[in-house]
């Protein structure tokens, strides 16, 4: 199963020119600064802007080609927009209705139920949207959406609106959703925090241009990318929950490679959890250092160094097993220690560093 892309779409500041082939399954990620044509895409790909020549394949159907294209509300689709587009005058419980009337009555079978327990959204039911926060307001918005039985969801940065507390507070069910849905998920965002959070998939989007498109792990890793610089550099580690250490509140995951002691989240053992370890957290040494405080110091080998934004910093690119990572360093610190592809090393982080 797989998503093809191809639109090109003349704007006043820049064209929207690109080609991507997307995985049919699990959360893609469209990353970018403002303006760089991130909702353009969306909007091509929902049928709301029409291209002349635009290509669009959806797990085998065909929504748009060069002689073809399926209008909006005949494209099996959800979308959630920045602000939520809920009727003022109805009640929660209308709102869910009026999606649910879009589908056939063969189809609904459990779909009510579903959505609203994985939105968490049962005690808003009799309540109009007014009354409702801006994250309750997302999370009936996402549930109307999935009672359409979409084949794809597009979610426009659907926490752009809300204030640090209400993110953290919805966050928790777009990962659920993550785990509980079949279908693909194109998640616009210019936040690292959400991507690391909830994208298997990432495409990371410049001037209207997709400059890359691969998994996420791997994506962020590349220090050719707008993506490495500043000071959200890092990358997401896909862990298991290997013990827990009750005393310390601490828990070991382990990872392609090695492992790491985090912060217990409250995570059992066996479970999957991801670890998102940012470079400005990773140290490097020759040798591994004894008596300190730092939790984590595992062997790695120098694979890439590149300019930072600062004349004063390097990026370094390591492997821990079939794993990277990464570090931001001074490059006197990697002069002094020599450092050059292939060159093994140590590095330490920090466990207060890791947020999993």
């Amino acid at each position: 199963m797989s998503i093809q892309a191809r639109f090109v779409l003349q704007h006043p500041g820049f064209t929207l020119d690109v080609d991507l082939e997307l995985p049919g399954q699990g959360v893609t990620a469209v990353f970018g600064p403002s303006g760089c044509g991130k909702t353009s895409l969306l909007r091509c790909m929902a049928g709301l802007t029409r291209t002349s020549g635009g290509h669009l394949v959806v797990n085998g159907s065909t929504w748009q080609d060069g002689t073809h294209f399926t209008p909006v509300h005949q494209r099996s689709l959800g979308y959630v927009f920045q602000e939520a587009q809920l009727f003022a005058h109805l009640s929660v419980r209308r709102n869910l209705q009026y999606g649910l009337s879009r589908v056939a009555a063969r189809a609904q079978d459990g779909e009510w139920e579903r959505a609203i327990e994985l939105l968490g959204i049962a005690p808003l039911l009799e309540r109009k949207p007014a009354g409702l926060s801006g994250g309750e307001r997302q999370r009936v918005a996402i549930a109307r959406a999935l009672l359409t039985n979409p084949r794809l969801l597009l979610m426009d940065e659907p926490l752009a609106a809300l204030d640090l507390a209400r993110k953290n507070e919805f966050l928790p069910y777009l990962e659920r959703l993550h785990r509980a849905l079949d279908i693909p998920v194109l998640y616009v965002s210019h936040a690292a925090d959400e991507v690391a959070r909830l994208a298997d998939h990432i495409v990371v989007m410049q001037a209207g241009r997709a400059l890359a498109c691969g998994p996420l792990t791997d994506t962020l890793a590349r220090l050719d990318l707008p993506i490495a610089v500043g000071e959200d550099a890092g990358v997401v580690l896909q862990t298991v929950v290997a013990e827990r250490d009750t005393q310390w509140n601490l828990a070991r995951v382990e990872f392609d490679g090695g492992s790491l002691w985090v912060r217990d989240v409250g995570h059992a053992t066996g479970q999957s959890l991801r670890v998102r370890v940012l470079a400005r957290d990773v140290s490097v040494a020759l040798e591994r250092s004894e008596g300190i405080s730092i939790q984590n110091c595992m062997p790695a080998v120098v694979d890439q160094m590149a300019k930072d934004t600062h004349p004063a910093l390097t990026l370094t690119r390591l492997k821990i097993g079939a794993s990277p990572m990464l570090s931001r360093l001074t490059r006197r610190s990697a002069a002094t220690l020599e450092l050059a592809p292939g060159k093994p090393v140590w590095v330490q982080i920090k466990a207060v560093a890791l947020v999993g």
